[in-house]
């Protein structure tokens, strides 16, 4: 008997394969982000967290990640002071910024305490201006992990929709954007999907307010990759690449066609980052990885594509 899941990707298989087979372009999805047809330019642009990348300093990091053929480099939620030093840093050894991981803070702007939220969307603009000064993707942006606000799932969406247009005014003027982040229902009982964070963009209606996919979270929460990436459409601007056990894509039986066809679909440009642990030797693992991903890539054909 198939699982839950399996059928899942079965059903929304089939419906996408019927959906090809239409040379009219009538074939359109149901998603807040929808394209009904596949939108040309899609690029696979390899990026890392620096914690993945082995190396005793920054440099010795940015350096391997050349070598290896990245393309840009992920960084962690400290940039505010600290700007020049990443910019130079990654300017040396060839590399783009891809995104800025900032997370929650401790779920301040949906806190249950109007003053915290406040703190909180003092704290996002400082990131937001440091990222657009490095000339990043964005801000990844959590609003809340289990535990961290004693508000309701209706409750924190509404403050999100009175908060973010402003948060996404200032970081389009400061050249950036936030990037909603789902997670699984074991780390977050708010936005877990990739939709739920299409329909909130979709709400704010700023160019500010975008979101990502995380492909760890998403073989938890989503029946199907290809749409949940489809489901993102124009706000995605950014992807978690990790395993079904959270390691090295290729290091467990976890496909990464069906979501590399899903951002084919949708035309992406931007990058895809590592985000997860390494079993065995990193010098050795993450070469590994980089050649499958390629090759997923490769794999991933659309109608009319070899």
């Amino acid at each position: 008997m198939l699982q839950r899941r399996e059928f899942l990707m079965s059903a929304a298989g089939l419906a996408v394969s019927a959906g090809w087979g239409m040379a009219s372009g009538s074939f359109v999805l149901a998603a807040p982000g929808e394209f009904s047809l596949p939108q040309p330019g899609a690029e696979l642009k390899l990026s890392s967290q620096l914690g993945v990348i082995p190396g005793k300093s920054l440099e010795e990091k940015l350096e391997k990640m050349k070598k290896w053929g990245f393309d840009a480099v992920e960084l962690p939620g400290d940039v505010v002071g600290k700007v020049e030093m990443y910019a130079k840093a990654a300017a040396n050894a060839g590399l783009k910024i891809s995104a800025v991981c900032w997370g929650s803070a401790g779920g301040a702007l949906v806190s249950e305490d109007p003053a915290r939220r406040e703190e909180g969307i003092s704290m996002i603009k400082e990131v937001l201006a440091a990222a657009g000064e490095l000339q990043s993707t964005g801000v990844i942006f959590v609003p809340a992990f289990n535990g961290q606000t004693k508000l309701t799932n209706q409750e924190i969406r509404k403050v999100l929709l009175d908060i973010l247009p402003g948060i996404g005014e200032y970081a389009v003027s400061v050249k950036s954007r936030v990037l909603l982040e789902p997670l699984n229902r074991g780390e977050a009982f708010f936005l877990r999907q990739v939709a739920d964070a299409a329909a909130i963009c979709r709400d704010v209606n700023s160019p500010g307010i975008c979101l990502m996919g995380d492909f760890y979270h998403m073989y938890i929460e989503e029946p199907s990759d290809f749409a949940a990436f489809v489901a993102g459409g124009p706000w995605l601007h950014h992807v978690h690449l990790a395993s079904r056990k959270r390691v090295l894509p290729g290091q467990d039986e976890r496909s990464f066609i069906d979501g590399f066809r899903g951002l084919k679909w949708v035309g992406y440009k931007d990058y895809c980052s590592f985000e997860c642990g390494v079993q065995g030797d990193r010098e050795v693992e993450i070469p590994k990885a980089l050649a499958f991903l390629r090759d997923q890539w490769e794999k991933a054909t659309l109608p009319g594509q070899a």
